[in-house]
């Protein structure tokens, strides 16, 4: 069923949100379904990182000690995983303002599911071109917000007009939660704790 979800969320993602409003699966499902989609971008960068290593633009190939692309890739496994919490918890206290009502579930599969592509996209690491990773980034971004954009009404029961604002409002909100992880990741850089290169 895990990965009916990421197939129908490609395929047909509209008629994939009322299955998924239907069913309601667990909280435990959801964030199996979150745990496994996190694990993408975070074992292809280690990947990447280690064994294929990034040029950007210079002669010299750059690439990460073992030890410091682990807890790279382990800190960006629970952070993905911490903004999609985050993001769902959001997604949850505004219901009310726009006239919904749903349990915490519901918030966190939309916010899991809507994730989805733009976690994907971590697969495009192990090209690590920085036009292609742009590219492929930009076009998993876009696809996560029509997403939000068409499940919203869905696994919220709202209306079209009212969920078109609703998701606008979970998009700034998300877009904020990313400055700020941005930011954390500056802060714990400053720290000592950034990557370490191999020469």
């Amino acid at each position: 069923m895990l990965l009916n979800h990421i197939w129908g969320l490609y395929a047909h993602p509209k008629d994939e949100w009322h299955t998924i409003d239907d069913h309601h699966e667990s909280l435990s499902y959801s964030l199996t379904h979150l745990a496994f989609i996190a694990l993408i971008p975070s074992v292809c960068t280690f990947i990447s990182a280690t064994m294929i290593g990034w040029t950007f633009g210079t002669q010299n190939t750059i690439m990460m000690t073992t030890g410091s692309a682990l807890v790279m890739s382990v800190g960006m496994y629970f952070t993905l995983i911490g903004g999609v919490f985050a993001l769902a918890y959001l997604t949850f206290w505004m219901a009310k303002t726009f006239g919904a009502s749903p349990t915490f579930t519901q918030s966190m599969e939309l916010a899991a599911y809507t994730a989805t592509p733009l976690f994907m996209t971590g697969l495009a690491v192990l090209y690590p071109e920085p036009v292609f990773l742009m590219m492929v980034g930009l076009a998993g971004l876009a696809y996560s917000v029509y997403l939000l954009y068409s499940g919203v009404p869905i696994i919220m029961h709202i209306p079209e007009e009212r969920g078109f604002i609703y998701a606008s409002s979970v998009v700034t909100c998300g877009l904020i939660l990313l400055v700020c992880i941005m930011v954390g990741s500056v802060i714990v850089w400053s720290w000592g704790i950034g990557p370490v290169y191999t020469y």
